[in-house]
């Protein structure tokens, strides 16, 4: 007998009703909730980790990217390594490698160390994240009590910005930035103990690992966005830039041959076949590049110009959740009557008027006209449009690709966040730059001694200075037409390439939940 079918046959039985489901639920909630706001507890903390590590402000966007890049480029890898080796031992595994990762970015003392604890805090998202959604199905029973597991779980999910923001805040300020990554250690511990206990393994099913096409789009995307970061300091004319992209370039181009040709690619190709289908893909890549430079951007803005705490940076963030939340419900409980179709549209469309507010940004611009009015209405939009693209992106496909067609969808959404925060800093250099060298000499002129050994040491303007929060507004209004731009084709997809109506749409809640 193989010590697969030993494994399979020993495997412990469900967990019972009652307070056993409770705990079961808690714990994989719980990951999944470590997982999420972790994209955004270190979004507060960015300010300081730039000043104790020496990040500029353009290699910055590196904290944020080598964490979405790993875990968007190997997610569909997790999960199907879960199917493989049975999700409770991938799900333990990657929750203990998530733990890790966040033990040595807490204990970094350089700026490479820390990227790398990011992008291995990745690789272990992308593997207890999509094992935690399919442990679900495995530990709860179909009907009311997988729907009512799958409705808490999305909450959860949900508010894992809102809380990353104000956990953020509050460990920043009271304690210092390395305890956004300590706090998730215990977390990851308690979870591994008490997974065995009270989460049911699943049936191991046969079939093998696609590491040519998680390996060629991971690479792929990392060569892409270096490339643009690359730009953003370097010149589009640098030698390495151009190797970036061409070396980017040919191993997407691989990744598409691999999948084309292999018999278990991590990516379906013929999910791309549905016309609403890859328009939402489509939309959700153009949407998350807006999403993740608003809280890049946005934050160093707060922190900046507004001279904001790391805890009050926090609470000021909250009203874009509440705005998210607010809409995502509306367009839940409205999708049956009207479609898809105006909730996606209409939502792109105040997406597009939100960052085009944001584009107005100044270092004049308070908290009411420069942050809260376009970042509510960004909000409303986005929660418009989240829910019938979770819906539209797993019409129609069959019960077993299901957690393909999901778990493409959040790769989409941190894929796209990358390349577009990549983008978006690229811009922001070029613009910050410009500026900066119009403000040389006026600094030059009235900066004390301490201030000019810092700007020879950094290269940048001393943090608050009006040069400093010059340039940065100047870089930030001028990055933001990007995501204007970028939201704009999300509303051309909705209006033009959108044809789904209610009818198309499935009934299951247990299909959409937000992961």
């Amino acid at each position: 007998m193989a010590i697969s079918d030993t494994l399979s046959k020993n495997a412990p039985p469900r967990t019972t009703q009652g307070r056993g489901k409770g705990i079961t639920l808690t714990v994989i909630a719980a990951t999944q909730l470590m997982v999420v706001l972790d994209a955004t507890i270190v979004n507060i903390a960015l300010p300081h980790i730039r000043d104790a590590l020496g990040f500029s402000t353009t290699d910055l966007s590196w904290v944020i990217n080598a964490y979405t890049l790993t875990f968007g480029g190997l997610l569909l890898l997790g999960g199907r390594a879960g199917d493989i080796l049975g999700r409770r031992r991938v799900f333990i595994f990657g929750t203990l490698l998530f733990g890790l990762a966040s033990l040595l970015g807490g204990f970094a003392q350089d700026s490479s160390l820390l990227l790398a604890a990011r992008a291995l805090q990745g690789i272990g998202g992308a593997i207890c994240s999509p094992t935690a959604f399919a442990l679900i199905a495995t530990n709860f029973d179909e009907g009311p009590e997988r729907n009512r597991a799958f409705g808490v779980f999305s909450a959860v999910a949900g508010s894992g910005a809102a809380i990353g923001l104000l956990a953020g805040g509050l460990l920043t300020e009271y304690l210092n930035w390395r305890w956004v990554f300590f706090v998730n250690v215990p977390i990851a511990i308690l979870i591994a103990i008490a997974a065995p206990r009270y989460i049911a393994e699943s049936e191991r099913h046969p079939g093998r690992f696609d590491l040519p096409g998680a390996f060629t789009s991971t690479l792929g995307l990392v060569g892409l966005v270096y490339g643009f970061i690359r730009a953003a300091s370097d010149g589009w004319s640098d030698g390495i830039t151009l190797g970036s992209f061409a070396a980017g370039a040919v191993l997407v181009a691989a990744f598409l041959v691999v999948e084309s040709r292999t018999d278990q690619p991590i990516t379906p190709m013929h999910l791309f076949a549905d016309r609403n289908r890859t328009g939402s893909l489509v939309m959700m890549l153009c949407l998350a590049a807006a999403m993740f430079g608003i809280f890049f951007y946005v934050v160093l803005f707060v922190q900046g110009p507004l001279g904001y705490s790391p805890l009050k940076a926090g609470v000021s963030f909250l009203p874009i959740s509440v705005a998210i939340i607010i809409a995502a419900q509306i367009a839940s409980n409205l999708q049956a009557k009207y479609g898809p179709k105006p909730f996606m549209a209409g939502g792109a469309l105040l997406v597009t008027v939100g960052l085009t507010w944001l584009t107005q940004m100044s270092k004049e611009s308070g908290y009411l006209d420069g942050v809260l009015g376009p970042t509510v209405v960004f909000g409303f939009g986005m929660g418009l449009i989240f829910v019938p693209v979770m819906l539209i992106s797993v019409a129609g496909v069959p019960g077993e690709e299901t957690g393909a067609a999901s778990g493409l969808l959040n790769s989409m959404q941190q894929i796209g966040g990358s390349l577009g925060l990549s983008i978006l800093t690229t811009v922001f250099a070029h613009y910050a730059t410009a500026e900066a060298a119009v403000q040389l000499p006026k600094f030059m002129e009235s900066a004390k001694p301490e201030q000019l050994a810092y700007l020879q040491q950094h290269h940048e303007f001393p943090q608050g200075t009006d040069a400093a929060n010059t340039v940065l507004t100047e870089g930030i209004s001028h990055g933001f037409i990007v995501g204007a731009a970028l939201a704009a084709v999300a509303l051309l997809v909705a209006v033009f390439a959108i044809k789904a109506k209610a009818d198309d749409l499935p009934s299951d809640s247990s299909a959409v939940a937000m992961h």
